[in-house]
C-alpha cells in the first residue's frame, strides 16, 4: 500500500489509539483463593514500559515469562483493539488475562499474508518457518522464493479467499493476517475454524520508522527479541544518518507525486507516510499543506494547475519510459517534469514472478528509501550511491 497506492489498487494487489488500554488499569482481585504475588503482578502492568517506540498501532509489554502485545486501529475506525499474551514454556498467565488469545512462543511455523512481513522474517533468519502464503507469485525475495519453490510454502488462496481446508490440515502455529475495515467475514471464518490467527497493522502505521518497528513483533513471536532491536537500531542509525545529510538544505525542489487511477489522481496528504520520505528528504511537495494522513484523490486538471511547473515528478506505475507514459496518457506531457523528463517512479522493479520489490520492502528499509529520495533532489550529497528501489525514466 505503500507511496500513494489507492484502497482499489491495494485491495488489488493485496499486500501495508489509546496508549494505555487495560494495562494502565490496576485491577483488584476480590474471589477467593487469588495469590498475593498474582495480585500485586496485575497492578504493576501499568508499570512495565511499552518497548515500542515509533509505532502507534503496536505496543509490546514484556513480563517474566510472557508479553503481551496489543495491535491498537488495525483498520480505518476500527471498533476495537486486539490483544494477545505471548507465552514463553516457562510463563505463568495471571487469572485476568485468560480471557486474550494466548500464544505460545518461540513459533516453530507461521503463516502470513502480506509480502511487508517477508523481509522480517529474513532480517531475523526465520524465514524457513513460514508454511503459507497466499498467491506467492506477490513475493520477491531470492531467499523466500527458493523456498517457494521447493514446495515448502504452500499456496493458500487469495486474501480475500483464503483456503480454510488447507490452513487446517497444515495446522501452523500461527496465522498472520490483515483488515481494511470492519467488516471481515475471512478473519471471521479463521477465528472459528480453530486456527490461532493475530492481526496485525503495519500498514497502518504513516511514520517510515513507525512502519519499521514491527520488526520487533516477529522477534516477540519468535523469541528474537535482541535480534530484532539490533536490526531496528541499525535503521534508526541510518535514517538519523540520512537526514542529517540534509539537514542545512532548503527545500526548493517542487514535487508533483502520483499518476491517474481510473478517472481519479490520488496525491498523499501532509501526515502520509510518502509525504513524511518527501519531507525528511527536504522536497517541497506541492500537496503538504493537505492535513491528514492517506490520498486525497483530485481530477487532472486540478492537478495540472498546481503542478504544471513542478521540478520532479514521482509516478506510480511500473513504467520504464517516458514514452511508455506518454502513450498511455498524452496528456501528461503538459507537465514541465514531463518535458525535462525528471520523472521517477519507486514501483518498476520487478520481481522474478511478477511482484512488486519496493511494496515488499521498503516499509521495513525507510532509511534506504529516503537515501533514494535524497539523491533525486539532492544528488550532489549522494556520488556514488545507487538507487534501491527508484528508477528514473529513460
Amino acid at each position: 500500500m505503500y507511496f500513494l497506492i489507492p484502497l482499489p489498487y491495494l485491495q488489488k494487489i493485496s499486500m501495508k489509539f489509546s496508549t494505555q488500554l487495560f494495562l494502565s488499569v490496576i485491577i483488584f482481585f476480590t474471589l477467593n483463593g487469588c495469590k498475593k504475588t498474582e495480585k500485586l503482578q496485575n497492578e504493576s502492568f501499568s508499570k512495565v514500559k511499552n518497548e515500542i517506540e515509533y509505532a502507534t498501532s503496536l505496543a509490546i509489554h514484556p513480563y517474566e515469562g510472557y508479553s503481551v502485545v496489543t495491535i491498537k486501529t488495525p483498520w480505518p475506525n476500527a471498533k476495537k483493539n486486539y490483544t494477545y499474551i505471548l507465552k514463553q514454556k516457562s510463563g505463568i498467565i495471571p487469572d485476568s488475562l485468560q480471557k486474550y488469545n494466548i500464544i505460545k512462543v518461540p513459533l516453530q511455523s507461521i503463516v502470513v499474508t502480506s509480502t511487508t512481513i517477508i523481509p522480517y522474517l529474513e532480517m531475523l533468519d526465520v524465514e524457513k518457518r513460514l508454511v503459507g502464503f497466499p498467491h506467492p507469485d506477490y513475493i520477491s525475495s531470492a531467499k523466500t522464493r527458493v523456498l517457494i519453490d521447493k514446495g515448502a510454502i504452500k499456496n493458500i488462496g487469495q486474501n480475500e479467499k483464503l483456503n480454510l481446508e488447507m490452513l487446517i490440515e497444515m495446522s501452523p502455529e500461527l496465522v498472520v493476517t490483515f483488515g481494511i475495515d470492519n467488516n471481515n467475514p475471512m478473519l471471521d471464518n479463521l477465528s472459528k475454524s480453530g486456527l490461532n490467527v493475530l492481526i496485525q497493522a503495519d500498514w497502518m502505521e504513516q511514520s517510515p520508522l513507525g512502519k519499521a518497528e514491527w520488526i520487533k513483533l516477529y522477534g516477540a513471536l519468535f523469541g528474537k527479541e535482541k535480534e530484532a532491536k539490533l536490526q531496528f537500531d541499525t535503521i534508526i542509525k541510518n535514517y538519523k544518518n540520512a537526514l542529517a545529510l540534509v539537514a542545512t538544505k532548503k527545500p526548493t525542489a517542487t514535487v508533483l507525486c502520483g499518476s491517474m487511477y481510473q478517472d481519479q489522481w490520488y496525491v498523499a496528504k501532509a501526515n502520509s507516510w510518502g509525504a513524511q520520505f518527501l519531507k525528511d528528504a527536504k522536497a517541497n511537495y506541492l500537496w503538504s499543506d493537505v492535513p491528514g494522513t492517506g490520498s486525497i484523490g483530485l481530477s487532472f486538471e486540478q492537478v495540472l494547475e498546481k503542478a504544471k511547473a513542478a521540478n520532479y515528478w514521482i509516478a506510480t506505475g511500473a513504467y520504464k519510459t517516458v514514452a511508455e507514459m506518454n502513450a498511455i496518457n498524452p496528456h501528461y506531457s503538459q507537465f514541465d517534469a514531463f518535458k525535462t523528463k525528471q520523472i521517477y517512479t519507486f514501483d518498476g522493479k520487478i520481481g522474478p514472478t511478477g511482484g512488486t520489490i519496493y511494496y515488499e520492502s521498503a516499509p521495513s528499509r525507510p532509511d534506504l528509501v529516503l537515501k533514494d529520495y535524497i539523491k533525486i533532489f539532492h544528488p550532489e550529497l549522494l556520488p556514488n550511491y545507487t538507487f534501491t528501489f527508484a528508477q528514473k525514466l529513460n
